[in-house]
């Protein structure tokens, strides 16, 4: 069975589920932290590619002049902090007119996007647009290392990108750095575990498993734990 990303529809799952989101995506909320934690310099205009409820803006520690947010979901915007110095626009940040937009606020000392850009339908195009608009760049992108038994067990693909392709593609549009990070995270049973997953949005509200299918996943995954891998990269955007 190969999954598919549906046009809107895992925006649509984090719209919806955005306040159990806050207490489930423990993940996302330790990448955003580790890859603030990689930022070595006081960067003072931001801009957050996917910002969510605001994660990577509460890593950071420094004075910020300018903080720009971009999400597609209206509810996530809400949750976000919110002051005179922060802009939050509700938008897709692969839509071509959004970087008209942000032409008055660039050049961005950063450009950051953490747990978000797996989502993205063309990175190459998206990294095109991106590498016009500042200076540095961090992200933290899911890659398909994520949920690996999971597909093997139930017998299907990802569209997730793998780890070795994003990389090289990075490559052609930043000078980074990379870091791999696979991090488990434990549950008491396997309902847990499915429960965890419909409600963290790792997974985008996609339905790919029928009840039936569904039910002997619960029962026949072999793992005390779920998997996760996520490419972490920093760096300087080439010219």
């Amino acid at each position: 069975m190969t999954q598919k990303r549906t046009n809107g529809k895992h925006t649509e799952e984090f719209s919806r589920r955005s306040h159990s989101y806050e207490s489930s995506n423990i993940i996302q909320k330790k990448a955003a932290k580790k890859l603030i934690e990689k930022i070595d310099f006081d960067a003072r205009s931001i801009l957050d590619l996917g910002c969510g409820s605001g994660a990577v803006f509460q890593n950071i520690s420094w004075p910020v002049e300018r903080f720009v947010g971009i999400d597609k979901a209206a509810n996530m915007c809400k949750l976000h902090p919110n002051s005179s110095h922060i802009h939050i626009i509700q938008a897709d940040f692969e839509d071509p007119s959004l970087y008209t937009k942000l032409d008055r606020f660039s050049p961005f000392d950063l450009i950051v996007s953490s747990s978000a850009l797996q989502w993205a339908h063309d990175l190459p195009a998206l990294f095109e647009k991106i590498s016009i608009l500042g200076n540095h760049v961090a992200f933290a992108i899911f890659c398909e290392g994520t949920f690996r038994t999971i597909r093997q067990t139930a017998g299907i693909s990802t569209f997730l990108p793998n780890i070795d392709n994003l990389e090289r593609l990075l490559n052609r549009y930043f000078d980074c750095r990379f870091e791999r990070w696979e991090e488990r995270l434990y549950f008491p049973d396997n309902l847990s575990k499915f429960r965890y997953i419909k409600r963290s949005g790792v997974s985008g509200g996609e339905r790919r498993l029928g009840y039936r299918e569904t039910k002997r996943l619960i029962r026949e995954y072999p793992l005390e734990y779920l998997e996760f891998e996520i490419l972490f990269a920093w760096g300087e955007i080439r010219r």
